[in-house]
């Protein structure tokens, strides 16, 4: 029943996963991560606490800011504390005045014995209600930076991460701090007072039986110091499977057809069954260590109500002023003291889930963001399209450059086609003039003016982008032609989508314009999601337009329309083309050849063919060549 559980307090072993870089290195993800994970699982103690003590400090900061309400909720908490403290009192009172003395007036004093009750029950709703509230809107605030965040965020962060482990973070983490919120304020608040109050009442009634209800108090400090010390350790490590096998999940359903065509379902399977056993070994010690609190607790409450009973007894047997009442009170409150302890060990093991949740959504929120623009950056109201590449170098990573000293430029209303070998750079210069990066060396200018002292938001207002695989979102058709420009009209939406030829495929679909796709765009042909991204892009209006590989992927049929919508979209715009089908770029008005990552050739498509060079060999199919195409 236990197989595989017999080392709980260490991080599970990471698999062997190897993964291309950026920049086409081959590297051992287990290698990468093996120092980062065997200091994570020694940390010392002193950095542990320190950034816990943070995080704290960052959710308090989102608290304070309803001040008002938490300032009501504290007075709540301190009222029902008084309360709590006060019914036992009332109750001891009850059996030495009433029942051993026989006093009058019983009834009016359970009257008020009630509405002390009913008071507290009150106080507490009240209470919890607000904190909620509270609590809400901070998950709230929370979850809006993150997603807001997310979009600040560069393209290489989210290169370098599973989508599904990033979803963890929206989801899974966020909930986490949402229920510690929602109860453990108000309870290690509340637990807190009732310790205070209770400590000073007994203590003025008996210090002898003060002094042993508080001989637990040292074996309960040392049980949840073992408890929490490896609890901390074991949520984090949860928080981080879950994270990973979310992104797994994500990844395994994206990629279906592909496992399919393959046939790697069980493989796929397997390693799912490799990540669930890592995240059931870490939920299992997470949660059953977490369980040693109540049992401890018990444990200690029965020893403390057992020396009181035991003790009280010999007291008031042999004179020596305690009462029948006051042994009920401290029995009362040795219960009432152990159970905010045990509360405060409970809502602290749950607010150590929280805060592993919480810290993972603060390393997002605290990952720097893309590059700010210039303090002088200027917004372009409009632009010509005139682009120059002068002396562009670039890296992934220090000392393996990808891009040397490109050099060409291109007129307005131009068609540039970029043409070389997978790997040679075409898309990097694509996402260099997008400022995805920003070059080691040189500058990309637009009209004369080095796109870095621009605005990245006015700079792509007038550039549009139609990729080898096009985005579309669940919703209808009109909606995804018309993201390219939120405030165009409807006649002109039908206008971009005829331009693009995608016009009178719509009109034969069931709910035409408002057709709804799928995620992805599930439904209709590979070559009609081009079609509406094209139309996307034509609503746009861009002064620049870029076509990444936008033709690989479909019929002859379809490309003979994308090419007619493209011809009407080239007037007055300049067109950058990366493709492999010669249809596609000779008919540019200059061909840029690029082999890894220098310009080798650029000219026209006749002039190209004459020199006999590389893009000669490429057409050909030159057999020094023929694996670039």
């Amino acid at each position: 029943m236990l197989k595989n559980l017999t080392d709980p307090f260490k991080y599970p072993k990471p698999e062997v996963v190897f993964k291309t870089t950026e920049a086409g290195e081959v590297k051992n993800a287990s290698q990468q991560n093996a120092d980062k994970i065997t200091a994570a699982s020694k940390g010392t103690k002193r950095k542990r606490p320190e950034k816990s003590k943070q995080t704290l400090q960052r959710i308090w900061s989102y608290l304070i800011e309803h001040k008002v309400r938490l300032f009501a909720v504290l007075i709540m908490i301190l009222l029902s504390s008084v309360l709590s403290i006060a019914g036992p009192y009332l109750i001891g009172i009850a059996i030495d005045r009433y029942i051993m003395e026989h006093s009058s007036g019983f009834v009016l004093f359970l009257v008020g014995l009630a509405a002390v009750y009913i008071l507290q029950s009150v106080v507490l709703w009240f209470q919890n209600i607000w904190m909620i509230s509270i609590s809400q809107q901070t998950v709230f605030k929370m979850r809006k930076e993150l997603f807001s965040k997310f979009h600040k965020l560069s393209i290489p962060y989210f290169s370098k991460r599973q989508h599904g482990e990033l979803m963890s973070r929206m989801t899974n983490d966020i909930e986490n701090v949402s229920n510690s919120l929602n109860s453990s304020v108000v309870q290690i608040f509340s637990s807190g007072l009732l310790l205070i109050g209770i400590a000073v009442v007994m203590i003025s009634i008996s210090p002898l039986l003060t002094l042993l209800s508080f001989i637990i108090v040292p074996l309960l400090f040392l049980g949840m110091k073992w408890i929490t010390n490896r609890t901390s350790r074991m949520f984090k490590t949860q928080q981080r499977n879950l994270g990973d096998i979310n992104g797994y999940v994500e990844e395994t359903l994206s990629g279906q057809r592909i496992v399919k065509l393959f046939s790697q379902e069980q493989n796929v399977i397997d390693q799912f069954k490799e990540r669930n056993e890592r995240i059931r070994v870490s939920g299992f010690w997470a949660q059953a260590i977490s369980g040693f609190i109540p049992k401890l607790m018990n444990g200690l409450n029965n020893l403390s109500f057992a020396l009181i009973a035991g003790v009280g007894a010999i007291l008031v047997i042999n004179g020596h002023g305690i009462t029948v009442g006051v042994i009920i009170m401290f029995a009362e409150y040795s219960r009432q003291f152990t159970r905010p302890l045990n509360d405060l060990a409970n809502q602290w093991n749950t607010l150590l889930s929280a805060i592993a949740g919480a810290e993972r959504v603060f390393e997002v929120l605290d990952e720097p963001e893309e590059n700010d623009d210039e303090a002088d950056a200027k917004a372009l109201s409009e632009i010509k399209g005139h682009v120059e590449f002068d002396n562009v170098c670039f890296a992934y990573e220090e000392n393996n450059p990808l891009i040397h000293n490109i050099s060409f430029h291109a007129a307005e209303g131009e068609m540039i086609a970029l043409v070389g070998p997978t790997g040679a750079g075409k898309s990097t210069l694509i996402h260099l003039l997008a400022r995805f990066y920003n070059p080691t060396k040189g500058a990309i200018k637009i009209d004369g003016v080095d796109i870095r002292l621009v605005t990245r938001e006015s700079m792509r207002s007038h550039m549009a982008y139609v990729m080898q695989d096009p985005y579309l979102f669940e919703g209808t058709i009109y909606e995804n032609i018309v993201y390219g420009r939120m405030d165009a009209s409807e006649e002109q939406v039908v206008q971009a989508a005829r331009l693009a030829n995608a016009d009178s495929f719509i009109r034969r679909l069931p709910g035409g314009y408002h057709t709804r796709l799928k995620l992805g765009g599930d439904g209709i042909s590979q070559g009609q999601k081009q079609l509406l991204a094209i139309a996307r892009a034509i609503l746009a209006d861009p002064k620049i337009l870029v076509l990444d590989e936008a033709t690989s992927n479909i019929d002859t049929f379809t490309e003979i329309k994308i090419q007619e919508a493209l011809q009407r979209l080239m007037k007055g715009r300049t067109c950058f083309v990366i493709a492999h089908r010669l249809n596609t770029i000779k008919h540019a008005d200059r061909i840029v050849v690029i082999q890894a990552g220098t310009i080798v050739e650029q000219g026209s498509h006749e002039q190209l063919l004459k020199a006999k060079g590389y893009y000669y060999g490429l057409i050909h199919g030159a057999e020094k060549n023929s694996e670039a195409m």
